[in-house]
C-alpha cells in the first residue's frame, strides 16, 4: 500500500497530479477522497479505461461517472448531525418547553459552507432531527419551528406561530474572522439557548467568538454548544465544560474498511458502500480508550 496526500484541502492541481502519477503505475485498486471531482475526471475515466477499481473513503468522490467508484467508506453524516440534534435536544428540553409562541427560544447552527456535502449533510441532520424532536414534545405538533438564516435550510414557519428558531448562519468565506463574526452574531441573540458547530472550524468559531465577550455566553447553565470533529480548542472546551460534547467520525474504522473494500475490489468481489459510523463524546468519555483513538489536535 503506497499512502499520498495534498498538504490541505485547497491543494487541488497536487492531488490531480498524485492521481494521475497513481494510475500511470497500473495499481490493482485506487482509495480516492477527491477535493475535486471534475478536476480529476480524466484521472478517474482512464482508471475505468484500464479496469482499476477506485474506492471512494471519508469525503468520498461526489458525482463521479456511474460505475467509476465501486464503493465508499465514509461516515453518515446526515446520521452524525442527527446524534448531535438529539444530545443538545436532551440538554435544552426544559427551556424549549417554557418556551410560548410569539416568544420563542433560538437554536443557532454555525456551518462552514454549503458546497461540501459532508458538510451540508451535518448540517440538515441535525436540523431536521431537532425539529422532529421538538414537534414530538406535548402540546407543539407540526409546524412550531421555524428554520430561518439561509435559503438551502429554511422552511416558511412564520416566527409568530414558532416555539423555537433553528438559525443558520454561513460565512461568507472560509477564514477565522469571518467564521467569528457570524458566531458571534448568533452569541449576541438574548433568545439564544443552544449552538451547533457542524466541523472544526465552525467549532472554533463558537469557542474564539465566546471568547471576545466578557464573561462568555457558552457553558453549563448558559448557551448550550456542541461540535464536530476534534482539535485541541475544541477538546478543550469540552474538558472546561464550556461545550457540553462534539461529535467525532471513525478515522481507524475508515482507513480500515478503505483499504478492505480496495482488496476485495481488486479481486473482482462484490462490494458495497459502508457506514463507518460516528461517536458522540463529552467530559466524561473524552479520554476512554474507546474514544481517545479517534480525536486528533
Amino acid at each position: 500500500m503506497n499512502f499520498v496526500g495534498p498538504k490541505d484541502e485547497s491543494a487541488i492541481s497536487d492531488q490531480v497530479e498524485m492521481l494521475n502519477d497513481a494510475i500511470n503505475k497500473n495499481p490493482s485498486a485506487v482509495a480516492l477522497a477527491a477535493l475535486d471531482t471534475n478536476a480529476e475526471l480524466d484521472d478517474i475515466e482512464q482508471a475505468m479505461s484500464k479496469n482499476i477499481p477506485i474506492i471512494g473513503f471519508d469525503s468520498g468522490v461526489p458525482n463521479a461517472p456511474k460505475g467509476a467508484i465501486k464503493a465508499t467508506a465514509s461516515t453518515d453524516n446526515y446520521k452524525a448531525g442527527a446524534l448531535a440534534a438529539d444530545k443538545t435536544f436532551t440538554a435544552i428540553k426544559k427551556k424549549i418547553t417554557a418556551a410560548k409562541k410569539g416568544k420563542p427560544v433560538r437554536i443557532g447552527v454555525l456551518s462552514q459552507e454549503v458546497n461540501s456535502l459532508s458538510i451540508t449533510a451535518r448540517t440538515s441532520g441535525f436540523i431536521d432531527e431537532m425539529v422532529k424532536d421538538i414537534e414530538k414534545m406535548d402540546g407543539v405538533g407540526k409546524g412550531k419551528v421555524q428554520v430561518t438564516g439561509h435559503d438551502k435550510f429554511a422552511n416558511k414557519v412564520k416566527p409568530q406561530n414558532a416555539i423555537a428558531i433553528i438559525e443558520v448562519r454561513i460565512p461568507a468565506e472560509v477564514t477565522d474572522s469571518a467564521g467569528k463574526t457570524e458566531a458571534q452574531a448568533l452569541l449576541n441573540k438574548k433568545d439564544l439557548i443552544s449552538i451547533y458547530g457542524s466541523n472544526e472550524f465552525a467549532a472554533k468559531s463558537i469557542i474564539n467568538a465566546d471568547s471576545a465577550i466578557a464573561g462568555g455566553r457558552i457553558g453549563k447553565n448558559k448557551v448550550i454548544a456542541v461540535g464536530f470533529d476534534s482539535g485541541t480548542l475544541q477538546i478543550d472546551a469540552i474538558k472546561s465544560g464550556k461545550f457540553l460534547g462534539s461529535i467525532t467520525q471513525n478515522p481507524i474504522a475508515i482507513g480500515y474498511n478503505t483499504v478492505k473494500l480496495a482488496v476485495k475490489a481488486a479481486k473482482g468481489e462484490k462490494v458495497k458502500d459502508v457506514d463507518t459510523g460516528s461517536k458522540w463524546y463529552d467530559k466524561a468519555n473524552i479520554d476512554s480508550k474507546e474514544i481517545a483513538p479517534l480525536l486528533y489536535k
